[in-house]
């Protein structure tokens, strides 16, 4: 290999270009940057980048390949109170990696040093970045595009999705391929869902204190490289990106849209005690938000929070978004933690982030969901995202516990929640879609769960339960656990059942979190973010076939509903939706305030939906017309014509105008 030439300032991170590599690495306050590359045998061989463009260090290695290992060592100021960590000591990650090599592992050779940088080289156990061939033969591939109006999305985990699953070959459980292996399509397809988002496959790492309890990160939310594939779900890590492509590509030939949760508000780098593997390093002051004595911001209780308002972060999270679509075809992103998109440090719905996907003729296409809130000051922003994102909407799963398991809200607000919460979402030209309906998500209690505990048991987690939220608005029907007696146990199927047709036929945007529609349970766990075990992973051979029948069918049913599927808000008179008591008549006000809980929901003149959430047999009387009840409530045949519904306690059911 030959001295570097100054090579190209964009794009940013690893390209080969056919005649060798070119490097970039975005710090506006380095001084100096040598690329490290290491042979098979781990020697290694630093070469200053000779050029800067702007905040911009690029340069050229000719006849450099991929599968080429390096890394970055960063020269700069050592002043922790200003905000610089500059170590040359520490070999670095390349923040636009698209593969690393190695574990973040606890050790304290990743340390950067307190009072002064820390001399010792880290080299020989760093992770190494490594030069990817990103080509994969997409032949006709073209994104589902499905409408918001069509789209319903299931949240699962790469690996406990598929883990346990007996008709998949057993080497390729938990893995990428797994996900677009033809039991799994027909899966899909049997339940109706538009959309499968995969908690983050983005490059993460363990938290220091998780690995010195002998646990791991599952879930994925700590991120040490944002561009690059994660390994460990692939069945041969040489070919992540290939098998990654190959399930995208399956999955769009069965109209299956593929959405990811992405990590764009900390890193794995953690708080001053933690480790430095990349952007501490590499500019400290740039990509953190750092306050007036050094340390850092923490709005995302990660210990570190990324200043999305700096343009060079801005542009390296815009380049990262742009990659995944690009490079995998993905169609959406779920953005954990999205206020810190938005931070100025204040939340502001025009910050730099959002007017750059705004602007980019492709990001502003695929499907924007915001977790619109974070753990700083103003962090929860539920409604004020710009109109192209949808949004968690915490207030619809809280209204459709409260309802059915506390019984402690208003039909009104329950009908305002069910109707696409206008009151949140309903401005700046936003539709009913931006409302992500959720009752249970990776975070909390499963939907067995809720109506099986009253209290959270986390002391697996080695926090002696005290992490995880308290506020669950769950109702164990009078057993705490899974057990309990014949009547408890109906009870907890019809509040399931009553559930799941409150999230599958209700306006917005449904979200079920795989293994609910199975009855999966994590035994009282509502932050099994730790437990990469039988505790989260879904058993099939347990799986309640009668109960994934039941969501199938309602599925199937919503989009049957032009009320639901139109996405557009309902007006007073257009025949999309009626609200009526149990006598069939116009709700009165005292009936919304205060009003027991029954109620019928006509959509589109055609169908109803009856509810009884008291604790009595309640007769409703249906409004004029032929109403038969349809699956998953009676069989497809049902000659039965009803006027009455004897509706049973906790009881749902929907019916068809003949």
């Amino acid at each position: 290999m030959t001295k570097l030439s100054a090579g190209k300032p964009a794009p940013l991170g690893a390209h080969y270009e056919g005649n060798g590599v070119n490097f970039t690495l975005f710090s506006a306050n380095a001084e100096r940057v040598e690329l490290c590359i290491f042979d098979d045998e781990g020697n290694e061989q630093r070469y200053d980048l000779p050029a800067r463009s702007g905040d911009v260090w690029h340069g050229f290695l000719e006849k450099a390949r991929p599968g080429l290992r390096y890394g970055y060592r960063v020269h700069g100021p050592w002043d922790p109170a200003a905000g610089h960590r500059f170590n040359p000591n520490k070999l670095l990650i390349d923040p636009c990696a698209r593969r690393v090599d190695g574990d973040a592992i606890d050790h304290d050779l990743f340390h950067g040093g307190f009072d002064s940088a820390d001399p010792h080289n880290n080299a020989a156990i760093a992770p190494k970045s490594v030069v990817v061939n990103e080509a994969f033969d997409w032949e006709d591939d073209a994104p589902p595009r499905n409408p918001w109006g069509k789209t319903v999305i299931y949240e699962a985990h790469v690996k406990g999705l598929t883990y346990l699953h007996p008709d998949i070959p057993e080497a390729i459980r938990g893995t990428y391929r797994a996900l677009g292996h033809p039991v799994m399509i027909a899966y899909f397809k049997r339940l109706g869902i538009t959309a499968l988002e995969l908690l983050p496959v983005a490059h993460f790492a363990s938290e220091p204190r998780l690995q010195r309890l002998g646990l791991s990160n599952y879930w994925g939310y700590n991120p040490l490289a944002m561009f690059a594939l994660d390994p460990r779900y692939a069945n041969n890590p040489d070919r992540a990106l290939q098998e990654f492509c190959e399930a995208v590509k399956a999955l769009h030939q069965a109209g299956i849209e593929v959405i990811l949760d992405i990590v764009l508000n900390h890193s794995a780098e953690v708080d001053l005690e933690g480790p430095t593997f990349s952007l501490r390093g590499i500019d400290n002051r740039s990509y953190y938000w750092i306050r007036d004595n050094g340390d850092y911001a923490n709005w995302t209780g990660c210990g570190n929070t990324l200043n999305l308002s700096h343009p060079g972060v801005v542009e390296y999270a815009h380049q990262c978004l742009r990659h995944w679509v690009d490079t995998y075809h993905i169609d959406g992103f779920r953005f954990d933690l999205a206020t810190v998109m938005g931070r100025t440090p204040h939340f502001d719905p025009c910050a730099p982030l959002f007017e750059a996907i705004k602007n980019d003729p492709v990001l502003s296409a695929v499907k924007l969901i915001a977790e619109p809130w974070d753990v700083g000051e103003g962090g929860y922003q539920v409604g004020n995202f710009p109109p192209l994102f949808a949004e968690w909407n915490d207030h619809f799963r809280d209204a459709s516990r409260r309802f059915w398991l506390a019984k402690d809200i208003s039909l009104g607000r329950f009908a305002t929640r069910f109707a696409g919460s206008g009151d949140v979402f309903r401005r700046s030209g936003r539709l009913p879609a931006a409302s992500i309906n959720l009752v249970t998500a990776h975070d909390g209690f499963t939907l067995r769960d809720c109506v099986c505990f009253n209290h959270k048991h986390n002391e697996a987690n080695g926090e002696e339960n005290r992490d995880g939220t308290n506020n669950n608005h769950s109702n164990n029907h009078g057993t705490e656990g899974l057990g309990g007696s014949l009547y408890v146990i109906e009870r907890r199927r019809d509040s399931v059942h009553a559930l799941l047709v409150t999230l599958l036929l209700s306006q917005g945007t449904p979200m079920l979190l795989a293994g609910d529609e199975q009855g999966h349970s994590q035994h009282g766990n509502n932050n099994a973010y730790c437990q990469d075990n039988a505790l989260t992973w879904l058993d099939w051979k347990k799986a309640n076939d009668g109960l994934t029948t039941f969501v199938a069918t309602l599925i199937h049913l919503r989009q049957q509903v032009p009320a639901l599927t139109q996405n557009a808000w309902w007006e007073e008179g257009d025949g999309n939706v009626s609200w009526l008591n149990k006598d069939a008549r116009p709700l009165s006000v005292q009936e919304w305030e205060h009003g027991v809980g029954r109620l019928q929901i006509l959509l589109s003149d055609r169908f109803l939906i009856t509810l009884n959430n008291t604790d009595k047999v309640t007769e409703i009387v249906l409004p004029d017309g032929e109403w038969r009840a349809v699956p998953p409530f009676a069989g497809e045949d049902n000659p039965v014509v009803v006027a009455v519904w004897h509706g049973p306690a906790h009881g749902v059911c929907v019916f068809r105008r003949s």
